[in-house]
């Protein structure tokens, strides 16, 4: 495959994910904004979620197995495909809409989320020449960067879009035209994509799930500490203490959140240029997470000591989007500059589960730490986590292998 025709499929998966990102962040807008207006509380808005998290565990795991054997591009659409069948499935009368049932459709778009991100992230892998060169692997990180840093940037967007959407069209309305965009989006990637993206010449074992490689179970472990120790207080804990501890009005707290993902996702692109074109390697994840590990707990004694508690959130987590932000992206481009061509979608499913494992945990410590210990256990808990995905990277290669 020439390059035009690597440049063309590139711009492709990277049309259909950033597609699929924005539904992913506007539904879960919608969710969070719809179901308070109904009156559930903070903790069961976040029950809601908690299938979306789980579910991404099983299917990284399985996900990458079946993107080898059917292609990557089929595991993409097939998520597509279930992300409009959670939203349509939202659009039933409200008197169905209970707790249960929106965690089902939360799971169907939990499930859809993570195949769009690893069949769009393996298939980056492939649009590369191997020819072992220095630039191969330059262009390997900024093509990464750019793909991970444009879909949180635009989930953000995806955040502004639902609470829009919500307002102008209503919740049933904003439902059907997400998942009408969507399936056109669709439609358009299954006809512009090859048909045998991924597809390994010898199919899969089932048995060949688990990675062998040490240096991907390293970067999965560090990678489920890394994500835990964001979701630890992302989750339920900081917008829960924005409205009833700093008073802000939900409006406010939606904004910030956004503004926080698409500044993270905007620093995650331009990783390659702070890094002046350096390729990343384990030694660089390991000092990005040491430094990382002090911003929570210095946020958390700021807060012991009685300082102005919205200055220190706004500014300490400021400095933790950028920081997290070129740690995420280093992994992301390592889980893919370190696995084998035949095994790029198994290995980037593997280590995907470990980071919605990472999430789940953090969002389930998230609501029980701040219920029972407020916001600072949950920061400190986050050091903790952070300092455990430092240790973990010691293990990880200095240098990529040839």
């Amino acid at each position: 495959m020439n390059s035009s025709h690597n440049l063309r499929n590139y711009a492709v998966i990277t049309g259909g994910y950033w597609a699929f990102t924005l539904t992913d962040g506007a539904i879960r807008m919608l969710v969070v904004l719809y179901f308070h207006q109904l009156g559930y509380t903070p903790l069961a808005i976040a029950s809601l979620f908690l299938f979306y998290e789980f579910f991404g565990i099983i299917t990284n795991l399985v996900g990458g197995w079946l993107g080898s054997r059917i292609g990557l591009n089929n595991t993409m659409h097939i998520g597509m495909a279930l992300q409009v069948a959670a939203l349509m499935m939202l659009t039933v009368p409200v008197e169905y809409l209970s707790i249960t049932y929106v965690m089902v459709a939360q799971a169907l778009s939990g499930i859809a989320k993570d195949l769009n991100k690893m069949s769009a992230k393996a298939s980056v892998k492939l649009f590369i020449p191997s020819d072992g060169k220095r630039q191969s692997s330059t262009t390997l990180f900024k093509w990464v960067a750019a793909l991970t840093g444009s879909k949180n940037t635009l989930k953000g967007v995806g955040y502004f879009l639902g609470g829009l959407l919500l307002a102008v069209y209503g919740f049933q309305g904003a439902l059907y035209i997400l998942a009408g965009s969507l399936f056109v989006i669709l439609i358009l990637t299954w006809l512009l994509l090859p048909t045998d993206l991924g597809k390994t010449k010898n199919k899969a074992k089932f048995s060949q799930l688990f990675s062998n490689d040490p240096a991907i179970n390293w970067l999965s472990a560090a990678r489920f500490f890394l994500f835990g120790s964001r979701d630890v207080w992302f989750v339920v804990a900081l917008p829960v203490y924005m409205t009833a501890s700093l008073g802000w009005n939900y409006q406010q707290t939606g904004s910030f959140f956004a503004l926080w993902i698409i500044g993270y996702g905007l620093i995650q692109a331009l990783t390659p240029k702070l890094l002046k074109g350096h390729s990343p390697n384990g030694n660089s994840a390991q000092w990005l997470a040491w430094i990382l590990m002090l911003l929570p707990a210095g946020i958390a004694l700021a807060l012991y000591q009685g300082l102005e508690p919205a200055g220190v959130i706004l500014i300490g987590l400021s400095l933790f989007a950028i920081v997290f932000a070129i740690n995420s992206a280093v992994h992301s481009y390592l889980i893919v500059e370190w696995s084998d061509h035949d095994k790029v979608a198994m290995n980037i499913g593997f280590y995907y589960m470990a980071n919605a494992g990472g999430r789940l945990t953090g969002t389930v410590l998230s609501g029980l730490l701040f219920q029972y210990y407020g916001l600072t256990s949950c920061l400190i808990a986050s050091s903790v986590f952070i300092a455990c995905a430092a240790f973990l990277s010691i293990k990880l290669p200095q240098k990529s292998p040839t």
